[in-house]
């Protein structure tokens, strides 16, 4: 089964929220049982929940991701992955220069509907801004879906 691996920084409301979002597109489209969803930070400690209002903001999508713990991006990760999206330019180049041997794997989520933006933090928001990011990262992944599958199926 290939991976999609969504990375932020902490990997406790943007990446989660993509990996959750990701996976219930797969299902809708059948895919599930070819493809997986999974995320990792940057900088983080394993094991910590999603916070409140990204669960929330989920939950509100019937996505559940209040069993979600957040996992130090690792070497292995992203060797196995089909595709690496990140959330900001600054988590693309943190992966390419730690990890530059899977450089071709690396893309910003936003570059998979032909755009350049970051998606904006919301930790220690309010649920508005979450529910923001919440649409930013779906529009991405609806839009940039056939892309990110081509580019997965490399």
């Amino acid at each position: 089964m290939k991976t999609i691996l969504f990375v932020c920084t902490a990997n406790m409301c943007r990446s989660p929220m993509a990996e959750g979002l990701m996976q219930a597109k797969l299902k809708r489209e059948k895919l599930d049982g070819e493809f997986r969803a999974e995320s990792a930070g940057v900088w983080t400690d394993d094991g910590n929940a999603a916070t409140e209002l990204a669960v929330k903001v989920m939950a509100d999508r019937a996505i559940d991701i209040g069993g979600h713990r957040s996992r130090v991006v690792t070497e292995a990760m992203v060797r196995d992955a089909a595709l690496v999206l990140t959330m900001t330019r600054s988590h693309a180049e943190a992966l390419c220069a730690e990890f530059p041997a899977y450089r071709n794997k690396v893309h910003l989520l936003s570059e998979m509907m032909g755009g350049t933006s970051d998606v904006e933090d919301p930790v220690g928001g309010t649920l508005q801004q979450y529910e923001m990011s919440a649409q930013d990262l779906e529009n991405m992944i609806e839009r940039g879906f056939q892309h990110m599958m081509r580019l997965a199926n490399q």
